[in-house]
């Protein structure tokens, strides 16, 4: 029987080990394992011995990068992790998205036939939440 976390090692634990400051600005998280699971997502949580709820919870905020399938455009350049077909890209998209849309500080930043304009608006979306986040923490 193969499990994904016990009760001693689960990803929070890892992560906080190896990030104990708690800034991370990229991160797949927890949360996107769900999206890849062939059960449910409360199978999923239950797996790795956590809720959406603790690990949405572990997030200031969230920036979503929408996939260039939703646009129907593929991922050019021969990237050998990219397996997925646009189709498969699209659902997973879709399955994430759903997922992380819980979170009340996300924003969606949206497919671009330029992959540089798409970086641009994630950074200018980063830029403005970390202000939020520093005049919200004094």
């Amino acid at each position: 029987m193969s499990h994904y976390a016990s009760d001693s090692d689960n990803t929070e634990d890892v992560q906080s080990a190896l990030y104990p400051e708690r800034v991370l600005l990229c991160d797949r998280g927890t949360i996107d394992g769900a999206a890849y699971w062939p059960g449910d997502q409360a199978s999923f949580f239950e797996a790795v011995g956590s809720t959406r709820e603790h690990e949405l919870g572990r997030y200031d905020a969230i920036i979503f990068f929408e996939s260039a399938a939703v646009g129907g455009m593929s991922v050019e350049g021969g990237n050998p992790t990219r397996i997925e077909s646009n189709e498969q890209a699209l659902a997973l998209d879709r399955r994430l998205r759903e997922i992380w849309s819980e979170h009340p500080r996300i924003v969606v930043v949206p497919h671009n036939p330029s992959f540089i304009e798409k970086v641009m608006v994630g950074l200018a979306v980063l830029e403005s939440m970390v202000a939020q986040l520093h005049v919200n923490a004094e």
